[in-house]
C-alpha cells in the first residue's frame, strides 16, 4: 500500500525537477549571469520558497544541477562502457566516442558554466568540480594503458593524462561540431584516431587484443 505521505512526495520530486529542467534551461538559453533563486522559480512556475524546500543557496542548486546532467543525459552508462572495456586500447577508443556521445548534450550548459568561472564564485566551483573529475578520469585511463604495456614511451601516466584532460576542451568540440558541422560519430571517430595515435605505443595490441 503506499503511504499517506506518496502524494506530497511525489509533487515535490516533480517540483525539483523542474527547478533544476529550469535551471538548465536559463543557463543554456540566457547565460549563466541570468540564473538566480528568483529566476529558476519563476521559470519553473513554482514560489521562492519553493526553491529554498529543495536547494539552501544557488551553489547547492548549481551541484544538483550536475548530477541532474548525468541523469537525464545517462552520462554514466557511456562512460561505464570505458570501464567495461577489456583492455586499455579499446577503452582509449571508448573514452573517445563517449566524448562524442555526451559532450554535445551538455555543450551549451557547460560553456555558460566557463564563461562565468571567471567572475562568479559557484560557476568555479561547478567548474573545478567538473575539472577535477576529469582528470582523475583521464589518469585512470592512462593508468590501465601503462599498465598494459601500451602507453606510448613518450609519455608518462601523468604528462599522458594531463594532455587527454587539455584534449577534452568545450572549444575543440565545439569549433568542429558547430563550426565545421561534424556529425557526433565523426568527432568521435576522427577524435578516436587521433589519441591512439597519440598516446599508444607502436607495436602495442589493437583494440579488442589483436596484434
Amino acid at each position: 500500500m503506499p503511504s499517506i505521505d506518496s502524494p506530497q512526495n511525489a509533487r515535490s520530486r516533480r517540483t525539483r525537477t523542474a527547478l533544476l529542467d529550469a535551471t538548465r534551461a536559463l543557463i543554456e538559453e540566457e547565460g549563466f549571469d541570468a540564473l538566480t533563486t528568483t529566476s529558476a522559480a519563476e521559470r519553473a512556475g513554482v514560489s521562492r520558497r519553493a526553491v529554498y524546500l529543495h536547494f539552501s543557496s544557488r551553489n547547492e542548486l548549481l551541484a544538483a544541477l550536475y548530477r541532474h546532467l548525468g541523469e537525464t543525459e545517462d552520462l554514466g552508462t557511456s562512460l561505464q562502457a570505458v570501464w567495461n572495456s577489456p583492455d586499455a586500447v579499446t577503452a582509449l577508443d571508448e573514452w573517445a566516442h563517449h566524448m562524442a556521445r555526451s559532450h554535445p548534450r551538455i555543450l551549451a550548459v557547460s560553456r555558460a558554466i566557463e564563461r562565468a568561472r571567471y567572475t562568479d564564485d559557484d560557476a568555479a566551483g561547478l567548474w573545478n568540480l567538473t575539472m577535477s573529475n576529469w582528470l582523475t578520469g583521464c589518469t585512470r585511463l592512462m593508468e590501465w594503458l601503462d599498465a598494459d604495456g601500451a602507453l606510448s614511451p613518450s609519455w608518462t601516466v601523468s604528462s599522458a593524462a594531463d594532455m587527454l584532460w587539455a584534449l577534452m576542451s568545450w572549444d575543440l568540440l565545439e569549433r568542429l561540431t558547430a563550426d565545421r558541422g561534424w556529425a557526433p560519430e565523426q568527432f568521435g571517430e576522427q577524435y578516436a584516431a587521433m589519441l591512439t595515435a597519440t598516446f599508444v605505443r607502436p607495436g602495442a595490441p589493437e583494440r579488442g587484443g589483436a596484434v
